[in-house]
């Protein structure tokens, strides 16, 4: 006879241990499946690195990083941990549009400067500043593995439980919910099922007993194997994050934390990495091309750095093409988001949207519903 659980979560990465710590803290009865361990290095959520900013061209972000970071103070609070390091987060290039983002950010209330390329390169001069700069210091780096990890363990404390090497293939309907099924044919029921897999996600769309109408409507769901590298700092300087984007390429880059051995600055080309068909698909060897734009760029615009990465590693985003997330509902079974390499920000307020879809108590922006409203208004 197969367990059972009220609430199934499939995936221990951000998005899902959030999730599992808002449904446990509410007293429901919880499991979490893993299919390594948590935050494991070929998800989307390891190690000690993403940005944590304020700066959208789109207001209703900014005012979601809002919400978010009530939920992120919440967490340092019953964790005791302090996830996000202060940084400042400085934003640049001739397609970033400073001036559009101070706009939003004080129509947010939100502190800020926009300042002068030579005013920039006189306060950061281990930048080359090519236009105007908004600069916020309120903007940090995310520790995403321990974020997952505090979130477990609140879920666990909350009496969730947390399996781990169990590889989902599928979720079968039943006629009271769902039968949540492994590779090793391990079995759970399920009255709610909420998969939060990651790059792993197309691939195990078509196992979970979605209808048809609904999977139709949902946006497409892409995956990269995306490049990151370490370059070592030159000298003692602080170093905010950072985000250029031109018509040639679109960086980003923030204190490597842990990652780096704090000793140099994570910079990657956004959306740089090559597409693969699933997570399942990926190499773990970085593209040589994307290795030398990088390199370049580094030489042209930092010159605080050593331009010879001295680590590099690759990751996961899965994107939709809006770069908006997924969080929508089917019967019982909750599919969420594929955060398009922005979501860790988001990742309390991810899960908080997810539980109470899950519950059916809370509301969903209706952005993170295509399916869902593209099946409604046929």
């Amino acid at each position: 006879m197969a367990e059972s659980s009220e609430y199934v979560v499939v995936g221990a990465g951000l998005a899902g241990a959030a999730t599992a710590w808002q449904l446990a803290s509410q007293g429901h009865d919880v499991t979490i499946l893993e299919r390594t361990v948590p935050a494991s290095h070929d998800g989307s959520s390891h190690g000690s690195a993403r940005i944590f900013r304020y700066a959208y061209p789109d207001g209703f972000y900014t005012r979601a990083v809002l919400e978010s970071k009530a939920l992120w103070d919440e967490l340092d609070r019953a964790s005791g941990l302090e996830l996000i390091t202060p940084a400042g987060a400085v934003d640049y290039g001739p397609e970033r549009d400073p001036e559009h983002l101070a706009r939003v950010l004080a129509g947010a209330g939100i502190e800020h400067e926009l300042l002068s390329a030579a005013q920039a390169r006189s306060r950061w001069p281990q930048i080359h500043f090519d236009t105007p700069v908004l600069w916020h210091p309120g903007a940090g780096v995310i520790d995403a593995e321990s974020s997952v990890k505090a979130m477990i363990d609140l879920a666990v404390q909350h009496g969730a439980r947390l399996l781990t090497g169990w590889n989902v293939t599928g979720a079968e309907k039943t006629g009271a919910g769902y039968r949540v099924v492994s590779a090793a044919g391990e079995r759970i029921d399920a009255g709610n099922v909420i998969v939060s897999a990651g790059g792993w996600l197309p691939s195990l769309l078509g196992e979970l007993s979605l209808p048809a109408g609904f999977l139709a409507g949902l946006p497409e769901i892409t995956v990269r194997q995306e490049q990151a590298y370490h370059f070592r700092y030159r000298d003692e300087k602080p170093w905010p994050t950072f985000i250029h984007k031109s018509s040639a390429i679109q960086t980003y880059g923030l204190p490597g934390g842990r990652d780096a051995g704090f000793a140099g600055q994570k910079v990657a080309e956004y959306n740089g990495g090559k597409f693969i068909p699933s997570a399942a698909a990926q190499t773990g060897l970085v593209d040589p091309e994307n290795r030398g734009r990088v390199v370049d760029y580094v030489r042209k615009y930092l010159p605080g750095l050593d331009p010879e990465p001295y680590a590099e590693a690759t990751c996961l985003f899965t994107n939709t093409p809006t770069e908006d997330f997924v969080i929508d509902r089917a019967g019982n079974l909750t599919v969420l988001s594929p955060c398009s390499g922005h979501g860790a920000k988001f990742a309390p307020l991810i899960g908080q949207w997810a539980a109470g879809l899950a519950i059916g108590t809370g509301d969903v922006p209706a952005r993170f519903r295509q399916a869902t409203a593209r099946i409604s208004t046929r």
